[in-house]
This record gives structure tokens, C-alpha cells and sequence, in this order.
């Protein structure tokens, strides 16, 4: 991983830090007696360590493992440093030792450990650096991974709802087009604006309510046209809620289920009607139909399963989709999600 500057310079100060403890340390055990003399010598061989490390890595890479490169950086460092100490008006370690072996012992014990500390706390360091970074790569990965996943979901749902919704209007508008050329041609002029709202708001990663709205109010009227009396319906969204930030096809699956499931079955059709409401951080989107209820023994479609799978994905536990009877007939389509955009 590259030096980056705000590591070189989180690296610089803990080696000061870091040098200050060892020279507190080396003249409290009476390893040394002056204390600015050993911390000259301990900034010396610690920064020279550091420097031969960060070379020898940049020179051959993450091919050669920590250790193998500390085990060169060590002797190369501590000879360096001492000599760039000895430079700077301390003790020149390497021509004491050399001329009392015997004596300087506890010079050289202290060297070590200046040498052992620095270098193990920097492969510690640069370890948890690496993998630090590891891990936010994966979490970018898996994020990219999780955006791919739902647009792709979004995707499918779109070529699952619109083809049951084109073909029955095409086919309804194909039916009256001679009988009663007006009622086709606001069959069409309303898909026309179905098709151009809903094709701009699938492009982007969020809508708002009012863009949904706008979306199923075209579906609804459609539908009206194509069932007559059959189909009664309102919508009732409070001003204030309209810029609320919605992903988009969430709530259009409701509105088609309810249809489908509800009011055609219905020997005499039914209502359906979409409320929207806000509880404290949270806004409450509710389908309710009075067509044939809901059947236990029918399996839950795509689109309500796939709405379920973007709720888990989007919201986690805050988003929801509850099914319940309604009373006296009709079922209950009742979504919760965290609310967002909304203007104070």
C-alpha cells in the first residue's frame, strides 16, 4: 500500500511519541543518564529503521513479507541512525561499542530495544493499514455489487409488470377503436403519459411520492376506462408529503396487485384507494381494494415478493409490507419506509 501523505504524517507522529517512551524508559532503568542525548539517538535509529523499511518495501513491492524486510531494515537502520546521531553531537554508539564491548552493554541492550520496538509497532501499523484498506475496498465491492443487484431487480419487475398492463390496454383501446374512437384515443393518450413518466423515473436510484402518484394515477385511469363501473378510485396524498424520497416501482406492484387480485376477480368490482401518511421519521403508504380479500391458499406474486426483497435491501428492519383483511371486504396493502426529503 502507497505512503499516502496523512499516513506519513499519523506514522511521523507516532514515532515521536513512540521514541519518546522508549527514551523514558531506557533512563528510568538507568540505561542512559542524559535524556536529550538518548532521545536524539532514539529519533536517529528509529526514523533511519523506518526509512530503510519503507524503501526496501517500495522497492520490491508486497512480493517479500514484513518481517523478511524488518530482519534487513533493522541492522541497516540502526547503523544509519547511529552515525546520523553521532552527526547531530550524541553519543556515537557504533565507536563505543566497538571500543568496550564489555561495558557498553547496556547502551546496546538499549539500542535493541529501541530497534525491536520501532520496527514491531511499524509492521503492526502498516499491517492494520493494509487491511484496513482491504476491507473498504470489499465494502465498496459488495456496495457496487448491492446497487448492481437492485437495479437488476428493478429492472426485471419493470418487465414483469409492464407487459400484463401494455397488453391488456393495447387490447382494450384495439376493441373500442371503431365503436368509440374517443374513449381509444384517451386510452392512448394516457398510456403515452404512463409510458413517459415511468420510463424517466426507472432511470433514476430514487423518486419522490408525488412521481409515484403521478405513475398509478395514469395505471388507475387506464384501468377505468378499460373496467367502467367496475372501478372506483382515490388518491389522497397530503401536500406536505409529496416531495418524500420514494424508490421508484414500490408502489406501483400494490396498486397492479390490487387490480388483479382484487377488483377483476369481483363479480361487481370494488374501490381502491391510496393514502399516505407520516408517523415521526416514518412515512406509511397504504392500497386498500374492496375486491374478493385475500386468499390463503394463493401464493404471494412476484411483484409483492420482489417488493419485500428491495424493502430488506433498501431499509433493513425500517421497511415493511403487511398484508390484512379489510373490512367488510378487500385486503390491505400497508408498505413503511424511513421518511426522507420531506421540506420542515
Amino acid at each position: 500500500m502507497p505512503l499516502t501523505k496523512s499516513k506519513f504524517v499519523r506514522q511521523f507522529a507516532l514515532m515521536i511519541v513512540l521514541n519518546l517512551l522508549i527514551t523514558l524508559t531506557l533512563v528510568t532503568i538507568g540505561g542512559s543518564k542524559d535524556f536529550l542525548d538518548t532521545y536524539k539517538t532514539c529519533n536517529a535509529i528509529g526514523f533511519s529503521i523506518w526509512a530503510a523499511f519503507e524503501a526496501l518495501r517500495f522497492a520490491v513491492g508486497a512480493s517479500v513479507a514484513p518481517l523478511v524486510l524488518a530482519f534487513l531494515a533493522v541492522p541497516a537502520g540502526f547503523v544509519a541512525g547511529a552515525k546520523v546521531a553521532a552527526w547531530a553531537g550524541s553519543t556515537d554508539l557504533i565507536s563505543l561499542i566497538a571500543r568496550d564491548p564489555a561495558g557498553s552493554w547496556r547502551l546496546l541492550l538499549g539500542s535493541l530495544i529501541i530497534a525491536i520496538f520501532a520496527t514491531s509497532f511499524f509492521i503492526f501499523f502498516w499491517r492494520a493499514e493494509a487491511v484496513r484498506a482491504d476491507l473498504q475496498s470489499e465494502r465498496r465491492r459488495a456496495a457496487e455489487a448491492l446497487q448492481s443487484e437492485t437495479s437488476a431487480k428493478l429492472a426485471l419487475l419493470q418487465a414483469q409488470i409492464e407487459p400484463h398492463f401494455l397488453f391488456n390496454t393495447l387490447a382494450n383501446a384495439q376493441s373500442v377503436i371503431q365503436s368509440d374512437p374517443q374513449t381509444a384515443k384517451r386510452i392512448l393518450e394516457n398510456l403515452n403519459r404512463y409510458l413517459r413518466v415511468s420510463l424517466g423515473r426507472t432511470r433514476r436510484a430514487s423518486s419522490t411520492l408525488a412521481d409515484e402518484i403521478n405513475v398509478v394515477s395514469a395505471v388507475l385511469t387506464i384501468s377505468a376506462m378499460r373496467l367502467g363501473e367496475r372501478l372506483r378510485y382515490s388518491i389522497s396524498v397530503p401536500r406536505a408529503l409529496e416531495d418524500a424520497q420514494l424508490p421508484p416501482l414500490l408502489l406501483q406492484p400494490l396498486v397492479e396487485n390490487a387490480l388483479q387480485h382484487g377488483i377483476e376477480p369481483a363479480l361487481n368490482g370494488g374501490a381502491i384507494r391510496i393514502e399516505a401518511s407520516s408517523d415521526n421519521d416514518s412515512l406509511c403508504l397504504r392500497v386498500t381494494d374492496t375486491g374478493v380479500g385475500l386468499n390463503a391458499s394463493s401464493p404471494e406474486g412476484v411483484g409483492l415478493g420482489n417488493v419485500r426483497a428491495r424493502l430488506s435491501s433498501l431499509y433493513g428492519d425500517r421497511g415493511r409490507l403487511t398484508l390484512y383483511k379489510h373490512d367488510p371486504q378487500g385486503v390491505v396493502a400497508e408498505m413503511v419506509i424511513p421518511l426522507r426529503g420531506v421540506r420542515a
